[in-house]
């Protein structure tokens, strides 16, 4: 049993007992930890820090039996052993300063760079300066290639030539190893005088490499869910510790006598090659709670019953296996019914993350789903007043009544409520799960550009050119702003917006939206309008060339009640409330 006080042990150790461990294979990098951009001032400036005595920051640590595809070698030098088989030291965080401690002092290879030497020197005439100084390291610290002038061809350098062939730029390994043989070259060539200031800075390198300690933070019998917490919390960058990193390590696989490798990032990344369309590239958790959704509910014994990461990190190679084939299938239906069916172009306009989970769980394995029946899932679960799937819990709820849906699809998904002021105060900027819902019933009209009508607006090409839809305000903020008449709703309700162009968008400007809605009044522009569920009255004052001093609020109000009746059609047989509760208020 732990004691509690050993769960998070903070502890520390030599620089060369800290690689001396490593190169001896006693802790590993895993391969989730990736992303070293190596950058020679910053490993300059880390061992100005040790030379200094500054803290460096702690190296996070997990103690485990969980067997982790890691990385064979760090900076050229061997560090696992493919063949471990016992309990593992992972190096969580510090990966960047460990590469630039070990490659420093023992050379080695640096990814990116062909024949870089990565031995670093120290150059023993620097004067030690005010700490504030925040150049001098790039003095002290050396590469080889700030030194060697090639025979003279590099003037610049020649002095740092001269210096390093006499004995005063000497390299870190040396003092550590040789520290006397340093010496003596220094006494050799008139450095004798003991309190001679290069003395006594070689004397500091070497107390540097002897007694500087680093600071560990040592993690010991804590599940994956909580290490990655604790990672997120300490570290520096506020980088969180991904679970799917952590799972594609841990279910990773060499080819081994007939067995198949598997690598559940390489997978993935094939499966969205060929496969293709808008919605391949949702993030890779999302993938692997899918995942998880279908071994839940697929494979049995496996003390899987959530998508959470504490369940996540409990999946197991043979776990996925079991249901690829047919993960593939149900992913590609997923995204044909909502891009195809609903007509939305891509996970932006996706209101609930879960919905991914959900449906992925109801096309497994399916060969007559439902499409009336997920299409008014989506819509209850997009403008419900509620929240109604808002956590993993409630996502396997709604996962079982999909699924029994199978034997019998006329399932009752209860009571649709919503609240007419909710849609008033839909926010332009906000990305909740109403105002998308709101921009995705829009794009399922498959709105037309009022330029030119026989122009679909959100086509493929326009979606994926844009980080975000070009949203126009039907009465332009400038417009409001100068006019405000006796409106009270804000013009940035998403109520105001429909989608178009930025071409046509930049021709309306701030105009009165009576002048440019006449300009646009031609051939069926009726019909082109009520595709963006815009009330037909707004036409009329048009053509009356006559604005209401309130005509915004009318505007809005007859707006929400075409949102309503549109939403009505989605759900029939639905049990549908419609509430006010401005009128409440």
């Amino acid at each position: 049993m732990i004691v509690y006080s050993e769960r998070i042990k903070p502890t520390d150790y030599s620089i060369l007992s800290f690689l001396e461990d490593l190169t001896h294979m006693r802790y590993q990098i895993p391969t989730f930890q990736r992303e070293v951009v190596w950058a020679p001032d910053s490993v300059k400036k880390l061992w100005d820090s040790i030379y200094r005595f500054y803290p460096i920051g702690s190296i996070l640590i997990w103690k485990t039996d969980l067997k982790l595809h890691n990385h064979r070698s760090v900076g050229g030098h061997i560090i696992a052993d493919s063949d471990q088989s016992h309990d593992f030291k992972y190096i969580l965080d510090g990966q960047q300063r460990t590469t630039s401690l070990l490659t420093s002092l023992y050379g080695g290879e640096i990814e990116g760079r062909e024949g870089f030497d990565p031995f670093l020197y120290v150059d023993l005439t620097v004067e030690d300066v005010e700490d504030n100084d925040e150049d001098s390291y790039k003095e002290r610290f050396l590469f080889w290639n700030d030194i060697d002038d090639r025979n003279g061809t590099y003037r610049a350098f020649t002095p740092r030539m001269k210096k390093y062939q006499s004995g005063l730029i000497v390299k870190i390994r040396n003092v550590m190893h040789d520290f006397g043989a340093v010496e003596k070259k220094l006494h050799e060539i008139g450095y004798g005088d003991y309190d001679n200031p290069v003395r006594k800075r070689l004397r500091n390198i070497s107390d540097v490499l002897s007694n500087y300690r680093i600071s560990f933070i040592e993690l010991k019998g804590i599940e994956v869910a909580e290490v990655c917490q604790i990672f997120e919390r300490i570290n520096q960058e506020g980088k969180p510790l991904d679970i799917f990193d952590i799972v594609v390590a841990k279910t990773f696989r060499l080819p081994d006598h007939g067995t198949p490798g598997f690598y559940l990032r390489e997978m993935i990344s094939n499966f969205r090659k060929e496969t293709g369309g808008n919605f391949i590239n949702i993030p890779d958790i999302w993938y692997l709670e899918m995942l998880a959704t279908l071994i839940i509910r697929n494979v049995p014994d496996t003390n899987i019953y959530n998508i959470t990461p504490l369940y996540l990190s409990r999946i197991k190679t043979e776990h996925i296996e079991r249901v690829w084939l047919g993960a593939q299938t149900a992913f590609k239906r997923v995204f044909d019914f909502l891009e195809n069916h609903l007509h939305l172009k891509g996970p932006r306009l996706i209101p609930n993350r879960y919905f991914f989970q959900a449906l992925v769980s109801y096309f497994y394995q399916n060969s007559s789903p439902s499409y009336d029946l997920l299409n008014k899932f989506f819509w209850f679960i997009s403008f419900h007043n509620v929240d109604l799937m808002n956590s993993t819990t409630s996502l396997l709820k709604f996962v079982e009544l999909l699924n029994g849906a199978r034997q019998n699809p006329n399932i009752e998904l209860g009571r649709f409520l919503i609240d007419k002021q909710s849609l008033r105060e839909s926010s332009y900027n906000s990305k909740g799960r109403l105002s998308t819902a709101i921009l995705a019933i829009l794009a399922n009209q498959q709105p037309y550009d009022w330029a030119s009508p026989d122009k679909l607006v959100l086509n493929d090409v326009y979606y994926m050119l844009t980080d975000k839809p070009n949203l126009h305000h039907i009465f332009p903020v400038g417009f409001i702003s100068s006019n405000p008449g006796k409106n009270k709703v804000d013009v940035n309700s998403l109520m105001n917006i429909a989608y178009l162009p930025q071409i046509t968008n930049l021709k309306i400007s701030d105009r009165n939206p009576i002048d440019y809605l006449h300009d646009y009044d031609k051939n069926d522009f009726d019909k082109t309008i009520s595709g963006h569920l815009v009330p037909l009255e707004i036409l009329e004052w048009a053509r009356q060339e006559c604005l209401p001093e309130n005509g915004l609020d009318r505007f809005i109000d007859q707006r929400i009640a075409i949102f309503i009746s549109e939403l009505r059609k989605k759900l029939s047989d639905v049990t549908f409330d419609v509430i006010d509760t401005r009128e409440i208020a």
